[in-house]
């Protein structure tokens, strides 16, 4: 039988390989931050199931849903930064927005919230502003120079 396949041979000397390189660094310049992806998006699983596990549910019925919205918000943001780092990083300084709106939240949308929720919510909101910094700068500092 006659041997039809083609011979391997070394893609060095194809006329597109240096635009397949370029591509290929630009595809992983915006990964810089891949590390804080999933910190991301646990800090939004655990903004979004904090009512149930805090057990405040009863008490403080406009924070469960508040929390539970601004955790898939937070969390679509971590997809977003996985599935799109380049387009979505942009969008870092949003989870800034999203940690500081957590920070206030429970004096704004609760009634007079206990300290359990004041300091869940704080330490949610402080870390996504934190994550959402490193993301930002990160993103800023890898970003093309034109």
């Amino acid at each position: 039988m006659a041997n039809v396949s083609h011979p391997r041979g070394d893609i060095a000397s194809h006329p597109d390989a240096p635009e397949m390189r370029a591509r290929y660094d630009r595809m992983l310049g915006g990964r810089d931050v891949a590390l804080v992806d999933g910190p991301v998006f646990l800090l939004g699983l655990y903004c979004a199931v904090s009512p149930w596990i805090l057990h405040y549910t009863t008490s403080q019925p406009a924070l469960v849903t508040h929390n539970l919205v601004v955790g898939i918000a937070i969390g679509l943001l971590a997809l977003g930064f996985t599935a799109a780092p380049a387009r979505m990083y942009g969008l870092s300084w949003a989870m800034c927005a999203l940690g500081a709106w957590m920070i206030i939240s429970p004096w704004i949308v609760g009634s007079s919230p206990d300290a359990g929720v004041i300091w869940n919510n704080v330490v949610i909101g402080a870390l996504a502003v934190v994550l959402g910094a490193v993301c930002a700068v990160t993103a800023a500092r890898s970003a093309p120079k034109q």
